[in-house]
């Protein structure tokens, strides 16, 4: 299977920079068996925030949807998945506006801070 199809069939996609950033993290965290869980939360400048954590595998729940990126998981309770699927998370290393991402179909506004939407 080509890695545009395997996209495909993911709620929520990571492109290669945000993959290896997360990983870079984690590895400075001691702990190479974590995974990643995003979320979403009430609040910030547009009405929701995204969240981002490391996480410990045994805290996926049963209704938890897992994406495996090369074995590594991302993690994102169902109802976040709502508002997050066929979000792409991306990252940059720029000076100015560099970081990690959103780019979410969802979302009918963006915030200028890039970390909020409605």
């Amino acid at each position: 299977m080509t890695q545009t199809a395997q996209a495909q069939q993911r709620g929520i996609l990571m492109s290669e920079a945000a993959l290896q950033h997360v990983r870079m993290l984690g590895q400075s965290q001691g702990d190479k068996e974590l995974c990643l869980r995003v979320g979403v939360r009430q609040g910030g400048c547009s009405g929701m925030s995204y969240t981002m954590d490391f996480e410990d595998p045994s805290n996926i729940q049963p209704a938890d949807e897992v994406f495996d990126y090369e074995g590594f998981k991302v993690i994102c309770d169902p109802k976040s998945m709502l508002y997050l699927y066929g979000m792409t998370l991306d990252y940059s290393n720029a000076m100015i506006g560099g970081g990690f991402q959103f780019t979410n179909p969802n979302a009918n506004q963006t915030c200028g801070c890039g970390t909020s939407f409605s």
